[in-house]
């Protein structure tokens, strides 16, 4: 479900014509059904504001802390998710071989088939838990082809690299992944790659990034606590405040003037467009997806949303 403020039941009340899409006389002919559409009086009431993005490009490094993760940790989910999907490949092996020598009327009853049918739903389930189990745990790792997984893993275990959870304090969400990491180790810069991020949150309760360390320095070790720099390439953008900002199942959107130039007497168009969250910037976000002569809402987005159609989706940005 989309997240917005919610409106008090009264408001709606007095806003009830208020339309979305062409549900009114006051809407222009022709609005698609999921575009809210308000005159200027009730743009007014709800307290919608619009203004243009400002371009901006965002700052190139985050400070991070850093915590080496227990590499015994990780060969206990690896060995966990490999064992069960051995098991549940075997009972499915066996499940199939029963099946024919019951078809063939040889070898097998139907309560042995019975009995292996129950067992490949129990490996099955099994199976998926403790990949789901790893996938929370280590999830960037989950997310990489096989081979390039086994590879990190294999560095990891042999202990060629280290594994390392970097947490940023007040954030929890990232945008674009930092091109870098680096990591303070006594004063000497250490480098690290960025794997992807982290979806388990600890007491921090902040976004983090799982960061691959080869060759890291001797005594840094399991549990060791580091400062770790995060490097983007410049980026460049477009600045909103948060409050325009909203987000759904296909990602964050904000919601766009369709009239250039509203005319008083009649009702103003707004779309939901898609955004890129680049990076946070101040007291906003600098994102990728409107132009800085697009008429965006900055204030009362949440009204708008509460208009809308439940079920529709945001429109990509292809008006003039």
């Amino acid at each position: 479900m989309r997240r917005a403020l919610p409106l008090a039941c009264g408001a709606m009340l007095c806003f009830s014509r208020m339309t979305v899409g062409g549900g009114d006389d006051t809407a222009p002919a022709g609005a698609p059904a999921d575009q809210p559409s308000l005159n200027a009086e009730q743009q007014r009431a709800v307290g919608i504001v619009v203004a243009h993005p400002l371009a901006a490009q965002a700052p190139e490094r985050v400070e991070a802390l850093g915590l080496v993760l227990d590499t015994a940790a990780l060969i206990s989910d690896v060995g966990e998710a490999s064992a069960a999907a051995a098991a549940q490949q075997s009972a499915a092996a066996e499940l199939a071989r029963l099946h024919e020598l019951y078809a063939g009327g040889a070898g097998a009853s139907l309560k042995m088939l019975e009995a292996a049918q129950a067992e490949q739903v129990k490996t099955q389930a099994q199976s998926q838990l403790a990949a789901a189990r790893f996938a929370q745990h280590w999830g960037p790792l989950a997310a990489l082809p096989a081979a390039a997984r086994q590879k990190v893993i294999e560095a990891a275990v042999n202990g060629r690299s280290l594994l390392l959870r970097a947490d940023i304090p007040g954030r929890h969400v990232l945008g674009v992944h930092p091109s870098k990491a680096v990591l303070d180790v006594d004063g000497i810069e250490v480098p690290g790659r960025v794997v992807g991020t982290l979806r388990e949150t600890t007491e921090l309760q902040s976004a983090a990034l799982l960061i691959e360390v080869p060759n890291a320095p001797d005594g840094l070790g399991n549990g060791a606590r580091v400062p770790v720099a995060l490097l983007w390439a410049q980026r460049s953008g477009l600045l909103l405040p948060r409050e325009a900002l909203l987000y759904d199942e296909n990602g964050a959107f904000v919601y766009k003037q369709l009239t250039k130039k509203p005319d008083a007497e009649k009702a103003v168009r707004y779309a939901a467009v898609k955004v890129k969250l680049l990076l946070p910037y101040g007291d906003g976000w600098l994102v990728d997806g409107v132009d800085d002569d697009d008429n965006i809402v900055v204030h009362g987005a949440g009204v708008l949303w509460s208009l809308q159609a439940l079920g529709a989706h945001a429109a990509d940005d292809d008006d003039d």
